[in-house]
């Protein structure tokens, strides 16, 4: 049987990637702000965001690391609480956590849309492999 802290290993790994993406957006926004001189009241809401800021690549990636990602982590805690801590369901979320990387590394960088679809369905598909083997031992057991 494996530590059971090795599931666990990926859901630091995906709130680095968070963090990094994070700490990226605050860059962007604060460095165009300042370029152009926007007063941070004009950017109070979304909308007038989405008017002004003219590079939201972080913001959009970083919004999208609260989509999938929220079934990920539950996905773990199912695991570890499901005594399924194994080399599949620790497998199957080291690929979803580098398949999220590559998705984030294309959006906050050169965005081409067809390469990050390709990332985020490859990532969409281990989570939902990731849940069926967690499924059937949960439906089994």
């Amino acid at each position: 049987m494996m530590d059971i802290r090795e599931i666990y290993l990926p859901a630091l790994a995906m709130v680095v990637l968070t963090f990094a993406v994070w700490w990226r957006m605050y860059f962007a926004r604060v460095g165009q702000m300042r370029r152009e001189r926007i007063h941070p009241q004009k950017v109070a809401t979304s909308a007038q965001a989405t008017a002004l800021l003219t590079d939201s690549r972080a913001a959009d990636n970083f919004r999208n690391l609260f989509e999938l990602p929220v079934l990920f982590y539950l996905a773990l805690v199912v695991a570890d609480r499901m005594d399924m801590v194994d080399g599949i369901s620790v497998a199957l979320a080291w690929a979803f956590v580098l398949l999220r990387v590559v998705h984030s590394a294309i959006h906050v960088t050169y965005n081409r849309v067809m390469h990050r679809f390709a990332a985020y369905v490859a990532g969409g598909m281990v989570l939902w492999l990731l849940w069926g083997y967690l499924a059937v031992g949960l439906l089994s057991g």
